[in-house]
């Protein structure tokens, strides 16, 4: 990842953006894994205590797929970080590995999960739109707050972004599929033993 024009014109964007302060380290930091993945495990918690206590069968499968895609993100993005070997902008310390951005996929990741697990089980459209809002403004801030305090170009998030729309386009079909909420099934009630006949 040398040169040409599609990473010049990313070099010039993210000179453009630069400009490290309080705010974009706060951004930042949404995407650094003691943040973000502590709030998909609440949604993910969640979701399973919902779904047992209400007599979802298999309650516990959803929240565990969920859980699959941020397990499996350190064993992608590493990889990818080592074969591209991109240096850093010129506010981090010399050294490769900056492609994709592992905070942007985190987040993307972490947030989107939790997304998708929350709208198979909310109701109104309000709702909805709310968790997406949501989602979308914690996933572009973290995003936004990487490349402004110089931790990334902007191509490395949108790298991350690619790569989290694969995870997340997976799991969305395996918890989208044929409806698996229906109540477990109740145990047959014993029928009364017959009465004694009378002597």
């Amino acid at each position: 990842m040398a040169g040409g024009p599609l990473l010049d014109a990313d070099r010039e964007a993210g000179h453009a953006l630069l400009h490290p302060d309080r705010l974009s380290q706060l951004l930042a930091d949404l995407g650094q894994v003691q943040i973000a993945v502590p709030v998909l495990l609440a949604v993910l918690i969640h979701a399973a205590w919902r779904g047992r206590a209400a007599g979802v069968a298999r309650w516990w499968l959803t929240p565990l797929e969920a859980a699959v895609p941020m397990a499996l993100l350190p064993a992608l993005v590493v990889p990818l970080k080592a074969w591209t070997a991109r240096p850093g902008t010129s506010v981090m310390p010399p050294g490769t590995g900056y492609f994709p951005s592992g905070h942007a996929a985190t987040a993307a990741v972490a947030y989107g999960a939790a997304a998708l697990v929350l709208l198979i089980r909310l109701r109104t459209a309000a709702a909805r739109r709310t968790v997406v809002a949501l989602c979308a403004a914690l996933v572009s801030g973290t995003s936004f707050g990487l490349v402004r305090r110089g931790y990334h170009w902007p191509l490395d998030v949108v790298a991350s972004w690619c790569l989290a729309a694969v995870l997340l386009s997976a799991l969305w079909l395996l918890i989208s599929g044929p409806p698996r909420r229906g109540r477990r099934p109740r145990p047959p009630r014993a029928s009364p033993a017959p009465a004694a006949p009378d002597r």
